[in-house]
């Protein structure tokens, strides 16, 4: 069995290295091999994972897999506490909430408070900046702009938009919390024509909290430290659920086991070359399935200025749309990123080709869409046929429907077709925030 496959490991970097060349071949079919992509796979959508739901036990265990990847690859931790980027989501219910203006009290129905704290009191001396939404307004561009300012705010709401005013309790939605502390500023928005002398606000809140832990690594760079190049993945998935033919786990080979164990392959393959002049940060996301929190977590350490380029990758594990040798980016026209990856494949039979699903808008439906909002070239690497594919969201999703020996000779594409990136050498153009829906 052993000497099967070996043999059959040696064909897979004959195959590639015919593809790649021989400059990358020497280095990167070492390190790319069928056998870690599928020793990998099978530990992360095995049954003992139970569907890595995020917040559970069992995605705990694969964090401290991937973890582990990245020490024995070589990373730095991205921070103190090691590899394991732990936060938390808080979600607030309201328990009271009291306000006067001008020593007459108002209505609680007509005051709304989206803070993170358990206890918010709030009067005219506290600072708070003051604005109106006056009517005739576009209300959703005058909450955004408010919003945008990221200052505690009290609003006045002209009584013309009362019909829309309750909406605003769903920006009551979850906050992170980093350790002791919370993100996020207090906006109090106030429904009446008031343009009040004096007011008095006071919110009490609880808060329901649920830990999470991305796990990142980082091979610094050397000329270009400060310039970051991230490639990345979600670990989670969607976990235990109906049986299915006395099957109740959803494995997520695919779905993103693959793109995770990528991730892993490609920290070792750039840390067996060392010579990447931009500092590459390579991140497993939780929490994707449930609603992308574990890349927007992430997305709010970094200075999205600093931000070069980033490659994630999404189910990488089936054929694409036009078979072997080739992949789909999503968003493929909102920056030059694809452009660069294809000019550094030319006269390979490997091919990168524009997202063909664009009416399922995949670009903001990934863990590269934070980013890319805040202009970072960051685009999704996929081969998933979404209008198509047997096994998405489904507890036929094992390691066993997958084509490794295709999955290995696409993480070598991303690495070929990166290293220009990663050196340096290209800087993709940003993606136009404006333009973007």
């Amino acid at each position: 069995m052993k000497k099967i496959l070996f043999a059959f490991a040696i064909g897979i970097s004959i195959t590639v290295s015919a593809q790649m060349g021989t400059k990358v071949a020497s280095t990167a079919t070492k390190v790319i091999n069928v056998n870690d992509v599928e020793r990998i796979e099978k530990i992360l959508a095995s049954d003992e994972m139970k569907g890595r739901r995020a917040g559970s036990p069992e995605i705990e265990k694969a964090a401290d897999f991937i973890a582990n990847e990245f020490k024995q690859a070589g990373l730095e931790p991205a921070n103190e506490t090691g590899y394991l980027q732990q936060f938390s989501m808080v979600r607030p219910q309201l328990v009271s909430a009291k306000g006067e203006i001008n020593d007459s009290e108002i209505d609680a129905k007509n005051i709304i408070a989206i803070t993170s704290q358990a206890e918010l009191k709030v009067d005219e001396k506290s600072g708070y900046a003051v604005r109106i939404i006056k009517a005739g307004e576009e209300f959703r561009s005058a909450i955004n702009k408010i919003i945008a300012e990221k200052k505690n705010a009290v609003v006045f709401v002209d009584t013309s938009f009362s019909n829309t005013f309750p909406r605003l309790r769903g920006l009551q939605r979850q906050s992170f919390k980093s350790g002791n502390s919370q993100n996020g500023t207090n906006t109090i928005f106030v429904l009446g024509n008031f343009q009040p002398k004096e007011f008095k606000f006071k919110f009490e809140h609880s808060f329901q909290e649920q830990k999470f832990a991305n796990v990142v690594g980082v091979l610094p760079g050397k000329s270009k430290k400060n310039e970051y190049v991230i490639f990345s993945a979600h670990y989670d998935h969607i976990g235990v659920g109906k049986a299915v033919e006395g099957d109740s786990i959803y494995n997520g080979a695919n779905d993103d086991a693959a793109g995770t164990t990528a991730v892993i392959m490609l920290a070792r393959h750039f840390k067996k070359l060392s010579n990447n002049e931009r500092t590459i940060i390579f991140a497993a996301f939780t929490a994707e399935e449930i609603g992308g929190y574990g890349s927007q977590y992430f997305s709010k350490q970094y200075d999205p200025a600093l931000v070069m380029a980033m490659f994630n990758i999404e189910m990488i594990g089936t054929e694409s749309k036009w078979g072997k040798n080739s992949a789909y980016i999503t968003g493929f026209d909102k920056s030059s990123m694809g452009e660069i990856l294809q000019q550094n494949l030319k006269g390979t039979s490997f091919k990168f080709y524009p997202d063909p699903y664009t009416d399922q808008n995949l670009f903001y439906r990934s863990d590269n869409a934070t980013l890319a909002r805040l202009g970072v070239p960051a685009h999704t690497i996929s081969t998933s046929k979404m209008d198509t594919e047997p096994n998405y969201h489904k507890v036929s999703d094992e390691v066993e429907t997958l084509d490794l020996h295709n999955m290995a000779e696409i993480i070598l594409a991303i690495a070929e077709s990166s290293k220009t990136i990663v050196a340096g050498k290209d800087t993709p153009s940003r993606v136009k925030t404006d333009s973007l829906n």
